[in-house]
């Protein structure tokens, strides 16, 4: 009954409209982080959606070139779908008229929502960066502080991803590619190279497109599985609820194999470089460099890594919307290592890896091999405060190649295609670092 109420309170004040003179006052500006956040947090207001919208116009790379009708048309558009599904729409409720002044259209939509669902309005502002189509722009709520250590299924990997989304290139069949082993589904048996039939009883399959359900199926903190070994051909069903795991800890490895020396980088984490160029010192000259499942990082660490391979280079080019380019050059402070190099890719590379793999491959510094990266590399991003303690993360440059040319959307082409299939990873079979081993003899 209070939440009947109290949802029967909000839809009356969101009918009700602001002043005039309230609505014409612009929000407080979002801030750069400064600190750890407090413990407790306002509500989600107008102010707050007030704050992204102008928030974006000032600090995302395409701010000047961007529609105050556009930003507004997407966050009511979020407003009210969110509204609805909750099944408290307010009747009247509409898009002004809007005109492209951004203060005017600013104040128009502020007298129309009046005091505003704080719910919906989160929605709102998550609609409005997500309107941006920028894979590095988003809108972060602050989970709830959990006293322990990690919780979670385990399952931290498999094909057809390309980040938290789905790979529009994605194929059939889909699995598991990485699983912690001190977690839910470690301990149930799961493995890397497992096929998914299912989730919840719902095919991951509509066609040969990746069913968009799984995102928010695996979101959830229980599941099931149908899962079929690739090895075998059996088939079981395996539900997983989330539980304590060991923490996954980005972390440098290293083996040597047929005379060269292999190190997996799952991230230009900070420090990750260093890591990488001490492994490397003193050890086989013919390298291995493994970025499969790199999901990107810091590009000091990209260009402090290139330069143990090669100096006088740049390595990419952060640009502004005027089309004015700062080049990022490689670290020639760092020593060559004198090294013969093969870098291993694939659709999980994203980002920084790809910023390192544009460099190499551009350059001719190192053959890649496996397949495309991500095309996930927009240019990194800050984040910025808004007065709920939520943020919203904004790249205020674009990324280029060192070619100047565009790697985000498109990837990195790998220079000798080496995919990695379920069977492989289920028998141990590394197609890719086979063909590396190859070009290094």
């Amino acid at each position: 009954m209070k939440r009947i109420l109290a949802a029967a309170v909000a839809a009356a004040f969101l009918i009700t409209p602001a002043t005039p003179a309230a609505a014409s006052v612009a929000p407080p500006a979002c801030t750069r982080p400064t600190g750890p956040p407090p413990a407790t947090a306002p509500p989600t207001s107008v102010d707050t959606l007030g704050q992204a919208y102008f928030c974006v116009f000032a600090n995302y790379y395409g701010g000047p070139g961007l529609r105050s009708q556009d930003l507004l048309k997407d966050a009511f558009a979020s407003y009210t779908r969110n509204l609805q599904k909750r099944g408290v729409d307010v009747a009247g409720l509409q898009l002004p008229e809007l005109t492209g002044d951004r203060d005017a259209d600013w104040a128009a939509a502020a007298g129309t929502l009046g005091a505003g669902d704080p719910v919906a309005l989160r929605a709102a502002i998550e609609g409005m960066v997500a309107g941006l189509r920028d894979n590095h722009a988003h809108y972060e709520v602050p989970e709830p502080r959990r006293e322990g250590g990690p919780v979670g299924t385990g399952i931290v990997g498999a094909s057809g991803l390309s980040g938290p989304a789905i790979d529009p290139t994605a194929r059939p069949p889909f699995f598991i590619t990485d699983v912690v082993a001190d977690s839910p589904a470690g301990r149930a048996g799961v493995r890397a190279g497992d096929i998914v039939q299912a989730i919840d009883g719902v095919p991951v399959w509509v066609g040969d497109t990746l069913n968009p359900l799984l995102i928010t199926q695996v979101q959830q903190p229980s599941y099931t599985l149908r899962l079929k070994r690739p090895t075998t051909g059996k088939v079981r069903t395996v539900k997983l609820t989330e539980g304590p795991m060991s923490r996954p800890e980005p972390a440098v490895s290293v083996k040597d194999v047929s005379g060269a020396r292999y190190v997996r980088l799952p991230g230009f984490y900070e420090g990750a470089a260093d890591e990488v160029i001490a492994a490397l010192r003193g050890g086989p000259k013919n390298v291995v460099l493994d970025l499969r499942g790199n999901g990107g990082g810091s590009p000091r660490e990209v260009v402090k890594l290139l330069g143990a391979f090669a100096h006088g280079k740049v390595t990419s080019y952060f640009c502004k919307y005027d089309g004015s380019c700062t080049p990022n050059r490689t670290d020639d402070s760092v020593p060559l290592l004198g090294a013969k190099l093969v870098v291993l890719t694939d659709r999980r590379c994203a980002s920084a890896c790809e910023d390192f793999s544009g460099a190499v491959h551009d350059h001719g510094i190192a053959p890649t091999v496996g397949t495309r990266t991500a095309g996930a590399v927009s240019g990194p991003a800050s984040p910025w405060l808004l007065n709920d303690d939520t943020a919203i993360f904004l790249p205020s440059v674009r990324h280029l190649g060192p070619k100047k040319e565009i790697i985000d959307t498109v990837g990195v082409p790998a220079d000798h295609h080496a995919p990695t299939t379920a069977l492989d990873l289920a028998t141990g079979r590394d197609p890719a670092l086979r063909k590396a081993l190859s070009l290094l003899d």
